[in-house]
């Protein structure tokens, strides 16, 4: 047991963080009592959170100066991925440190891959919640079509299920939708954050993001009526009101 993360890093050789957002990540790892006055030289931090890039880099400066490292390893799969192990996830550190820890990842995730140095995890983890959540904005927009020409969305989404649209947001977000189930699996409140991240380090490279500006917006309007808390499919019910 240890009464703060600075005790709690000096009994580990590897320790591992899943907390919100770049914020929450610096000041668990470089606050007052923070892992870096525990860690020792040798010590590896892997850090599942989505945070920005920059946030990441600036961490592992930090530890590196200690002789400790940073291993920045954002995951996609969701709770089902989580429960079955899983997980992709995409790893921002040393070659050389991934491979140490390695085989306690392998208990967690089944895709694995080094993208690069420190930040490469997340910039991967920005770009698969930019692809992911554009294409729940694009089922949202299919159920809306299909509603206004009167015709049943889960019929249209089972054929589309076999086409080249076919796709595992179009199975569990469409399959949301279809059965207007709005529960969180995924709470939108979390995308609107990771898409905060991505907007903001896109605008400071700069690179224009066109079709992620307008989704951007659609999660600004649905966090504004309040369902932060509900799935990110809850984006058919932003559709929704704009026509209400």
């Amino acid at each position: 047991m240890a009464e703060t993360p600075a005790q709690l890093a000096s009994q580990a050789e590897v320790v591992f963080t899943n907390v919100t957002g770049s914020a929450d990540v610096e000041g668990l790892t470089l606050g007052e009592n923070g892992l870096i006055h525990g860690m020792q030289p040798g010590a590896v931090l892997v850090d599942f959170s989505t945070i920005a890039a920059s946030t990441a880099r600036h961490i592992a400066a930090c530890l590196a100066a200690k002789g400790a490292a940073m291993l920045d390893a954002p995951v996609s799969g969701g709770s089902v991925g989580a429960r079955a192990a899983t997980l992709s996830i995409m790893v921002g550190g040393e070659a050389a440190v991934l491979e140490r820890v390695r085989p306690l990842l392998q208990v967690l995730g089944k895709t694995i891959v080094h993208v690069g140095g420190n930040g490469a995890g997340q910039v991967a983890k920005a770009c698969n919640q930019m692809v992911m959540v554009a294409a729940i904005q694009a089922c949202a927009e299919a159920a809306s079509l299909a509603a206004a020409s009167g015709v049943d969305f889960g019929r249209v989404r089972e054929a589309m299920l076999a086409g080249s649209a076919g796709s595992r947001v179009l199975d569990v977000f469409g399959g949301r939708m279809a059965e207007r189930n709005f529960a969180a699996g995924v709470e939108a409140r979390l995308h609107h954050k990771d898409y905060a991240i991505l907007m903001g380090e896109a605008a400071s490279l700069p690179v224009p993001l066109p079709v992620s500006a307008q989704v951007w917006q659609q999660l600004n309007a649905l966090i504004v009526l309040g369902w932060g808390r509900d799935d990110t499919a809850a984006l058919l019910k932003v559709l929704e009101s704009a026509h209400a």
